[in-house]
């Protein structure tokens, strides 16, 4: 055993190394396809708002300077299109810097964080690092959010509730009626933290965001954002979190590196917040796509989850790890799930029409 080891906590020889999904690169450097789909990591195949393009030609003094430390320009226009105050607005290096950013200031060893299974795996690690004990609540045979059994865990008064709404990776979500139970079983004892990074994606029919039902109650809260999928800006890393309060997120700013956002991206991310036309955009295209793309899928006679994200989790029916490798072979890069029970279902995200249509022909030559 190397003694490096011994200078390192236990609790980080617990975690599991990220999946982060395999780069253009790597798979160019495995198989060399003609052409190359990445449906992978969630992004958004239309990329962000063409203003983006003018602010990069005047950009070298975000270079040379130190970036505003607070954001203060960009909590603003965020405040403004959320109707909160400027004060509960905390940015992070990308919201799942916010994960770990609350994990340090909240948890200890031996509490208790519920959250929904299978996860996005950061929502598990970063309170296995702190000590924490972790409870899943899986999801039903449907794979939908069984709200009985997370309504039954929050009444045990965990330390922190932390789940995606829409689910990641599943895509299920809660209605607004199953969200407002959740959360009304949940105690003063507990720190609700609600991760809608997918939200732009999911607002309609029976989705609504947890903001307006968390701002009439008088527990403590977070709900995070990010810029990385709607928005097109997962190479800059830049998020967001809201606060119930003035002092919660001030104590969280004690917690977060000074300078967590660069100043490129929070120019970035004033710009995206600007072109509600490209959002319409992005939005749009992602939903019609991802009907298109499940239908596909059906008639394939393969289980799909019904989802509110840009991107679908379905049930290959076989060992994902493999089932995917020859996808990349054709060039179609998206990624297996490895959780416990969960390791013959698969994640794609939902591309361009020309990347999906790459997915589709490559799967119905693989099956």
């Amino acid at each position: 055993m190397s003694k490096s080891l011994d200078m390192v906590r236990t609790e980080v020889t617990r975690l599991s190394p990220y999946n982060s999904g395999l780069t253009i690169g790597e798979v160019m450097r495995r198989y060399a396809p003609a052409r190359i789909a990445k449906l992978g990591s969630n992004e958004n195949p239309i990329g962000p708002s063409p203003t983006l393009v003018r602010m990069m030609q005047g950009g070298s003094e975000m270079f040379r300077l130190y970036p505003d430390p607070s954001g203060r320009e960009l909590r603003q226009a965020i405040a403004a299109r959320h109707e909160v105050e400027e004060d509960q607005i905390i940015l992070g290096n990308g919201s799942e810097d916010l994960l770990s950013v609350i994990s340090r200031a909240v948890l200890r060893p031996g509490d208790a964080v519920v959250t929904l299974y299978p996860s996005f795996p950061l929502h598990e690690d970063y309170a296995t690092l702190m000590g924490a004990s972790v409870k899943r609540v899986g999801v039903k045979s449907d794979l939908s959010i069984d709200v009985d059994a997370l309504t039954k865990a929050v009444r045990e008064r965990p330390r922190m509730l932390l789940f995606s709404n829409p689910m990641n990776p599943v895509g299920s979500w809660l209605s607004e009626g199953d969200l407002s139970r959740v959360l009304d079983a949940t105690g003063d004892e507990t720190l609700i933290v609600v991760d809608e990074a997918y939200a732009e994606y999911a607002e309609g029919e029976d989705y609504v965001s947890s903001l307006p039902l968390l701002g009439r109650t008088d527990r403590p809260w977070m709900v995070l954002r990010t810029f990385s999928k709607a928005f097109g800006l997962a190479g800059l890393r830049i998020g967001f979190g809201i606060a119930c309060d003035p002092e919660l997120r001030g104590l969280l700013d004690r917690v977060r590196t000074p300078f967590n956002v660069n100043g490129m991206a929070q120019a970035a991310a004033l710009a995206a917040l600007a072109d509600e036309d490209h959002l319409a955009r992005v939005v749009a295209l992602a939903r019609k796509e991802r009907a298109r793309v499940a239908n596909f899928l059906m008639d394939k006679r393969l289980e799909v989850a019904p989802s509110r994200g840009n991107f679908l989790f379905f049930n290959c029916r076989q060992n994902a790890s493999a089932f995917v490798e020859g996808l990349l072979r054709q060039g179609v890069i998206v990624k297996p799930w490895k959780q416990e029970g969960f390791d013959t279902y698969v994640r794609v995200s939902i591309g361009s029409p020309s990347e999906n249509d790459h997915f589709m022909a490559a799967l119905s030559q693989l099956l």
